[in-house]
């Protein structure tokens, strides 16, 4: 059951701003990013559109503290941790690093959601293939 997961991710040109630092609402996309490829390596669909089986992840909180510019080509690791495991929702932390200097930390919670009758969002418990795969990281392993 992991705990934390990692990718490298390169600043493209189109995510900078006109100072050539990655424009602030990126990190929240490298976040999704970062995410959607933790799911994919459990081998579980981050969203599920299966009759009667609906399962999606609607934030219900997000957040993010920047320490230092990331620029144009830098290469940075993006780390999630699994923080709290709920009955119906996951929060993460995230850590975005450049030669090993933290230079923004974020966190999103996520709740597990089906359809309704009249397809409108209603929260769910976590189903076991997920939960299954998820354990919550020691604070120790996210606290910068």
């Amino acid at each position: 059951m992991p705990s934390e997961f990692s990718l490298s991710r390169q600043v493209e040109f189109h995510e900078t701003d006109m100072a050539g630092i990655m424009h602030f609402a990126n990190f929240f996309r490298w976040m999704e990013i970062c995410e959607t490829a933790f799911y994919r390596s459990l081998g579980l669909p981050l969203i599920s559109f299966l009759p009667g089986q609906v399962v999606a992840w609607p934030r219900v909180n997000v957040s993010c503290a920047y320490r230092a510019p990331l620029r144009f080509n830098d290469t940075v690791v993006v780390k999630l941790f699994v923080k709290k495991i709920t009955t119906r929702s996951v929060t993460y932390v995230f850590q975005f690093r450049k030669d090993g200097t933290l230079c923004a930390t974020g966190e999103v919670t996520a709740v597990c959601v089906t359809a309704d009758a009249k397809g409108g969002m209603m929260a769910q418990p976590i189903p076991a293939d997920v939960r299954a795969q998820l354990a919550e990281a020691a604070p120790a392993a996210y606290d910068a």
